[in-house]
């Protein structure tokens, strides 16, 4: 699954627009590489978010098999790091 539909469909963003925002920006880094759009993601990569006053980084659990998934289901696909 690409990065910005992950983002999305774990309710990381609210939008796939905004993930795409974020990429673009560089903002977003897949195993400490800054990712593109297009970057597909696998289980056990670890993505961090550089937002402007904080850095959280997520542990991929398992990829969705649908468009989107109910905000109480994200943590059996995503794990904060602290």
């Amino acid at each position: 699954m690409r990065i910005d539909k992950f983002l999305n469909s774990v309710n990381i963003t609210k939008r796939r627009s905004v993930s795409q925002d974020m990429i673009a920006n560089g903002v977003v880094l897949v195993n400490g590489i800054v990712a593109k759009a297009s970057k597909n993601i696998a289980v056990g990569d670890v993505i961090t978010i550089n937002y402007l006053n904080s850095v959280k980084k997520y542990k991929i659990l398992q990829i969705p098999q649908t468009k989107s998934t109910p905000k109480s289901l994200q943590e059996e696909y995503i794990e904060e790091i602290l």
